[in-house]
């Protein structure tokens, strides 16, 4: 089973950007489907993107799409999340996660379906 190391979160103002980084040891990441995953403080966490195993096809939540970008590198065992024009609203601890049952497109938008997650990185939106 891979182990999943998040980074890249931080402070930032709205409209900026940030890029979170979701590296994988153990066993390779690149036979999974990847998704990440955000909880916003007092909130239930909440899926954002996937990304299948080739990196061919990707999904978001309605709230991200067009701002946010998932991509992966599979020489580097890395999955990222490129955070465009962010909104206070988008401040959340944000986790990566395997769906490794997932052998063809996109990894569920369930968050059960997955079965490793890293420990999450705090993304700070300021006004």
């Amino acid at each position: 089973q891979a182990q999943l190391v998040e980074s890249g979160g931080g402070l930032v103002q709205t409209g900026g950007s940030l890029r979170l980084s979701c590296g994988a040891s153990g066993r390779s990441s690149n036979t999974y489907a990847v998704g990440w995953f955000r909880q916003p403080p007092g909130k239930e966490r909440a899926f954002v993107a996937g990304i299948n195993r080739s990196g061919t096809e990707t999904d978001y939540a309605a709230s991200v799409k067009g701002r946010f970008t998932i991509s992966r590198d599979n020489g580097k065992n890395t999955v990222y999340l490129q955070m465009n024009g962010v909104k206070p609203e988008d401040t959340a601890v944000y986790y990566c996660a395997v769906d490794s049952r997932r052998r063809f497109g996109v990894p569920s938008r369930d968050e059960f379906a997955y079965d490793a997650w890293g420990q999450g990185t705090q993304v700070t939106v300021s006004e």
